[in-house]
């Protein structure tokens, strides 16, 4: 089920543009976006939906690289206790330029597991975990292997601009064109919380509207993601066990097409309020707030942040038996395929709400906290949840406008409630607006849309 096709054809006045004619938003993929967006102009008013080096924040091992560049500057500027807070993602190498650094790290701690991964694919492809450098090794002598010998003495195959952004000639969050395939080596967490047994991550979804100033919603709605195996660190090569990505658990003997493996998240914060209290949870979901905007602003300075752009991510998040949330990655084009009715309501109200705050038809007056099941979470510093608070940057001491995992009530007026749609100018005509759509499968292709303008 395309939940995108069939939000985007049934948006009113919203007209799907044929061929190569003008259109007004373009739900692109990133390849056209690698391949086109320096070439093309674009009108005032024209969205596209992914910002042009997307891949700082969305490719593994960039987004490493600037979140360990970001610790560091926290660490210089305000202190170590400030840094500790970017303390969310696992020891990670990236492979082959830093197998050197991996292997004394490796020696240091004989016998723990750790996990590689191609940093440019998704769906679980390429993964693999090990104990033994003897298993990097076997790897090594494979197709990616015997490059890897020829190649290692290679510079990563990606420059650093004076900006601190990494070449946007050289990289792409699809593809990997050099000779060499990077891999990141990740430490690999060990003590999963387990629910019936089971491994899970969370897949949380954010939405991008600027950098400069860095202004980003959070989506109340999200699902947990459930593996079909029991659990069990003495089968590492069982992806069944290991990997909860949808595309690998539906593959799986046990799979159940129509129960599917995917908990709510307002069900998951309800299961760990009755197991662990209100006050742990309330804990963990404000640690996670915590990700969402350390990693935002880490790539904060080297994202081109283009007026015509806004992106929605697909966060996948850990929790382990100490209810700490590690980040395994963030998805430039999280799945919008529907794998039950549940995620079919679930992602069709997702884009629906995307395509509020985007606001194509110019209906806000800016002033919103909330829109449908996003809430404003940060708006170039932290935003106050209390009425008529102010909002305090860096204070700390604010209650924040999150609420992942709660009732995504999509009904109410003003900054607390859902978006009033008012025009602001009644009684002006609302021209038509072509909209594109080249393909829409898996988002391979993208979609341009012509949207009514007030």
């Amino acid at each position: 089920m395309n939940t995108l096709m069939d939000v985007l054809r049934h948006r009113p006045g919203w007209v799907e543009v044929k061929d190569e004619g003008e259109w007004d938003f373009y739900w692109c993929d990133v390849s056209w976006l690698r391949e086109n967006f320096d070439h093309t102009y674009m009108d005032e008013h024209v969205r596209i939906s992914h910002f042009r080096n997307h891949y700082e924040l969305t490719r593994k091992n960039y987004m490493v690289k600037n979140l360990k560049r970001f610790r560091k500057q926290l660490e210089r500027e305000a202190g170590k206790l400030e840094a500790a807070k970017c303390d969310f993602f696992p020891k990670t190498f990236e492979m082959p330029c830093e197998y050197h650094l991996f292997v004394e790290e490796f020696r240091k701690n004989p016998g723990i597991t750790w996990i590689m991964k191609p940093v440019a694919r998704s769906q679980g492809k390429g993964i693999f975990l090990f104990r033994k450098l003897k298993d990097i090794m076997d790897w090594r002598k494979g197709t990616v292997g015997k490059k890897l010998t020829s190649m290692e003495t290679l510079p990563p195959r990606s420059t650093i601009n004076p900006s601190g952004s990494h070449d946007t000639r050289t990289s792409d969050d699809q593809k990997d064109e050099t000779p060499v395939e990077s891999y990141v080596a990740q430490r690999y967490i060990e003590n999963p919380y387990l629910i019936g047994g089971r491994k899970f991550d969370l897949r949380v979804y954010v939405l991008v509207m600027s950098y400069i100033p860095l202004r980003a919603w959070l989506y109340r709605d999200g699902f947990a993601r459930f593996s079909n195996t029991r659990f069990t660190l003495s089968s590492i090569d069982d992806q069944y066990v290991h990997l909860t990505n949808v595309a690998v658990q539906k593959t799986s003997p046990d799979y159940h097409p129509k129960k599917g493996c995917k908990w709510m998240l307002q069900r998951f914060r309800q299961y760990l309020a009755s197991e662990h209290g209100p006050q742990a949870v309330e804990t963990l979901f404000r640690d996670m707030d915590n990700i969402f905007v350390k990693s935002l602003q880490s790539v904060q300075k080297v994202m081109i942040s283009d007026k015509h752009c806004f992106e929605l991510y697909g966060y996948d998040i850990l929790i382990d038996q100490d209810l700490k949330p590690w980040l395994l990655e963030v998805n430039a084009s999280p799945s919008l395929t529907a794998s039950s009715q549940e995620d079919y309501e679930l992602k069709t109200c997702l884009l629906e709400d995307t395509l509020h705050v985007v606001d194509m038809e110019a209906r806000l007056t800016g002033r919103e906290k909330r829109v449908g099941g996003f809430d404003l979470m940060w708006n170039d510093g932290p935003v106050s949840g209390e009425e008529g608070a102010p909002d305090l940057s860096g204070m700390g001491t604010c209650v924040t406008n999150t609420h992942l995992g709660m009732l995504a009530c999509r009904e109410g007026v003003g900054a607390r409630g859902a978006t009033r749609w008012e025009r602001r100018q009644p009684g002006t005509a609302v021209s038509e607006l072509d909209v594109r759509f080249t393909s829409c499968v898996m988002l391979s292709k993208g979609l341009n849309f012509s949207v009514p303008r007030l």
